[in-house]
Formats: C-alpha cells, sequence, structure tokens
C-alpha cells in the first residue's frame, strides 16, 4: 500500500463580517464582500476558487475513500477540519470553497461529511478571521492509500 497525496495551499484575508455560525458549512470565497447573512462564511479575497484546484487533487477527492482536511492558519492559531471527499464532486464553483458536514454537493462543495463547521471552530480563531487585516493561510489536503 501507498499513499497518494496532494496538497494545494492558498491565501485569503479576515473580514469584519465573519461571524461563523453556520452549524453545517463553512466556505472561503473569491469574494471581497461579506454581509452578516453569510454566516459560513470563514474568509474572503481568497486566491482560489473549486474550479481552480488542481486537476490531480480533484481526481483524488472524487474517490469515495478519499481523506480530506482544510487547515486554516491566521496569526498563530491554526484549525483542522476533516472530512471525505466523493464521486460527485465537480469542483466548478470559481469563487467558492465549501466544506460541508451533510453528504450534500453543488459545484462549490470540495469536502463533504466533515467533522466541523464554521460554527465548531474555536471562538480564538473566528476573533482573528473578524479582522480585515489579517492574512488566512487555507491548506486543502488529499490522501488516498492504494
Amino acid at each position: 500500500m501507498f499513499l497518494m497525496k496532494v496538497v494545494e495551499v492558498f491565501t485569503a484575508r479576515g473580514h469584519k463580517a465573519v461571524r461563523a455560525t453556520h452549524r453545517t458549512t463553512l466556505e472561503v470565497t473569491k469574494e471581497e464582500c461579506l454581509s452578516l447573512r453569510g454566516d459560513c462564511i470563514i474568509a474572503v479575497g481568497a486566491n482560489k476558487g473549486a474550479a481552480e484546484l488542481s486537476s490531480k487533487f480533484k481526481q483524488l477527492a472524487r474517490k469515495s475513500e478519499a481523506k480530506l482536511t482544510l487547515t486554516v492558519k491566521v496569526e498563530g492559531e491554526r484549525e483542522l477540519v476533516r472530512g471525505w471527499g466523493d464521486p460527485r464532486l465537480s469542483f466548478s464553483h470559481p469563487t467558492d470553497l465549501v466544506v460541508r458536514k451533510s453528504n450534500y454537493i453543488c459545484p462549490r462543495t470540495v469536502m463533504v461529511r466533515a467533522d466541523k463547521a464554521a460554527a465548531d471552530l474555536s471562538r480564538e480563531l473566528v476573533a482573528k478571521l473578524s479582522r480585515a487585516d489579517v492574512s488566512v493561510v487555507i491548506e486543502l489536503t488529499v490522501e488516498v492509500r492504494g
């Protein structure tokens, strides 16, 4: 058995309207604006959307046994969200990347059956994400045993 692994690293920014209170999803977006209704969004101004992930990442993440990890890093705080891939993932949305606790799939979905949503993130991390001047590093990893 060997491990196939692909890591995507990109950056985003915090925003004063980040609340991170959604109980089933979390989202990172390339969009610059955020209203208080966007309670799943944890970072804006990302330099990558779902459609821009590498073809190798997408190929591995479309395997039902694929394990995915989203790591959010901001000013010394770090949080991991773990979930699964799915053969139905299209990775076709140009601006958004959404992690879901459920099995729901849409063009924005990059991970399903996640162990955390926005509301589950540490409030220390969320406090930093709610500042517009912070840089956020996002790592999205897929691993498949072959």
